[in-house]
């Protein structure tokens, strides 16, 4: 593998550190614009489809409003010391070297000018305090800068006083969606989800027709009819996956992965064509309202269908969304069994099967990889697994241990809560800005780097869809085959030992005919062969 890398090494043979702080470079990533949203866009969603004339006012009376709201908020905007902790922090700092990608000079972009309408001090002597006026140009250091923020979190781990830089990067992506300056690549999902059911705008007669597909590649490379059923009533599991689980690799492999875990637990689940997205972009604009519609599309899903539970597929933000937001979002889910996790993550479906000794696998179908695990950020840090703390670091890596003969894990200080981000999440995942997309990506490709180079690591797996789309994108960056990448249930898929059908071993009319003609001319034989001995 040519390492790609674009940061001069001290020398030739030395492995980059994931960790190396960058030299300083003032204003490199200020040109970095995600596009702009389409006025119908915008209006989709119930916001301004242009920049309005009163957007000063607006903003302010928005970050009022969103201080009053969230208590959260105001104490983040007030508590920071410039300690420094958070300093190299940040995954798009360390790519890019931008002072403002700092987490604690990003925040300050909003934090000045909170300062100058919101605080005394501000007011009367705003050069004393750092405070500023909300202009143009500090307008558009918002857009550009809090599109450098993947709200990871990673930050907040490392912050002594636990500031969270994401819901600063969420405020002021709400507050540039009210005065009609919002990202087209978030905004347009959104719509589509509203309208259709998912980020892709696939339609029902699209979903059915590609699972119909999938059910036969399946029985085909099987012998086994796994089913991907949809729209069935009365099934007991509604699963929620995101989109790109149906049009993508390796996102399909994980699909398939979750059908034969269905299969074989030999429980009825199904999907549904209405809500037929796990994601929630709303989350990445920080829009409640949003987010509660998304959410509420998945609870009239589950009530259709008299489901008794929900499980989620691999996708790192949306278990957050589920893990930590459904229940006030769209709950309460009184209807579901409650003895079963409300929600459930597909990994602890998994991973309780295979405790039970209900899984049987032939690890040797994964001889051909040597994994690793990357900890994706909204799973790592913004939820949990299992009834364990740090469910969402072990269950994982045992599901991948249990159908794998080689596993080796990257560096300590850049896995588990500490894990680096893939650089596209948080919206992000838009290629007019594959610049601070591989930038974001450099630290976690370093980590990778070495234990590629050390311990002979051919693939990395993960349970984020975003993750695994920018990984695929950016890995040749880095000198790896975008298909160094896997879902953790595509090594599922790879290694399950499936029951063959009930009447494989049965067979047909036709077939006993043909098996009744062959033994009565091999007994006919077998007497013909008897009667020339005799006679000899």
């Amino acid at each position: 593998m040519a390492d790609a890398d674009t940061i001069d090494r001290p020398e030739a043979t030395e492995l980059p550190d994931p960790l190396e702080m960058p030299t300083l470079c003032p204003g490199a990533m200020a040109g970095s614009n995600p596009y702009p949203a389409k006025p119908d866009h915008n209006t989709a969603l119930g916001f301004p489809g242009e920049l309005v004339d009163d957007w000063h006012d607006r903003a302010i009376d928005k970050m009022g409003e969103l201080l009053g709201k969230y208590r959260s908020f105001r104490v983040y905007l007030d508590s920071c010391v410039k300690c420094g902790a958070c300093t190299d922090k940040c995954h798009y700092f360390l790519g890019s070297g931008d002072p403002k990608n700092m987490p604690v000079a990003r925040q300050d972009l909003l934090r000045k000018v909170y300062r100058r309408h919101f605080t005394l001090a501000g007011k009367y002597f705003p050069k004393l305090v750092g405070a500023a006026d909300l202009t143009e140009d500090v307008l558009d250091d918002w857009y550009s800068y809090f599109h450098q923020c993947s709200q990871c979190r990673r930050c907040s781990v490392f912050c002594p006083y636990g500031i969270d830089t994401a819901e600063i990067s969420m405020a002021a992506r709400e507050i540039l969606d009210t005065v009609g300056k919002g990202q087209k690549y978030c905004n347009e999902i959104l719509g589509k989800v509203h309208k259709i059911g998912n980020n892709l705008g696939l339609p029902e007669p699209a979903l059915q027709a590609t699972l119909e597909d999938l059910e036969e590649d399946i029985e085909d490379e099987t012998g086994v009819p796994v089913k991907l059923p949809l729209n069935v009533e009365g099934a007991d599991i509604l699963l929620i996956t995101p989109s790109a689980d149906f049009f993508a690799e390796p996102h399909i492999d994980g699909l398939i992965g979750y059908a034969k875990v269905f299969h074989q637990a030999g429980v009825s689940w199904t999907l549904s064509s209405y809500a037929s997205e796990a994601a929630n972009f709303a989350m990445f604009i920080g829009s409640y309202d949003q987010m509660r519609e998304v959410a509420l599309r998945i609870r009239k899903a589950a009530l259709d269908l008299g489901v008794k539970r929900i499980v989620v597929g691999e996708c790192g933000h949306a278990w957050r969304v589920a893990y930590s937001f459904w229940n006030t979002l769209a709950g309460p889910f009184d209807f579901l069994d409650p003895n079963y996790p409300i929600p459930q993550h597909i990994c602890e479906f998994t991973y309780d099967l295979i405790q039970k000794g209900q899984l049987t696998f032939d690890k040797s179908k994964n001889d051909h990889m040597t994994l690793t695990f990357h900890d994706s950020c909204n799973v790592s840090r913004a939820s949990r697994m299992g009834d364990m703390p740090g469910g969402q670091f072990e269950i994982p890596r045992a599901i991948i241990k249990a159908v794998c003969n080689n596993y080796v894990d990257m560096a300590p200080d850049t896995i588990r809560e500490s894990t680096f981000c893939c650089g596209g999440g948080g919206g992000l995942l838009t290629d007019e800005i594959m610049d601070i997309r591989k930038k974001g990506a450099q630290p976690r490709m370093r980590a990778l780097r070495q234990v590629a180079d050390e311990n002979g690591v051919t693939h990395m797996a993960a349970i984020c869809a975003i993750c695994k789309t920018q990984f695929t994108k950016v890995m040749p960056e880095f000198g790896f085959d975008r298909e160094s990448i896997v879902s953790v249930h595509q090594l599922v898929s790879n290694a399950i030992i499936l029951d063959p059908p009930e009447d494989a071993g049965e067979p047909e009319e036709d077939d006993e005919d043909e098996v009744t003609v062959a033994v009565e001319a091999a007994t006919e034989s077998e007497e013909a062969v008897q009667a020339a001995a005799d006679e000899k």
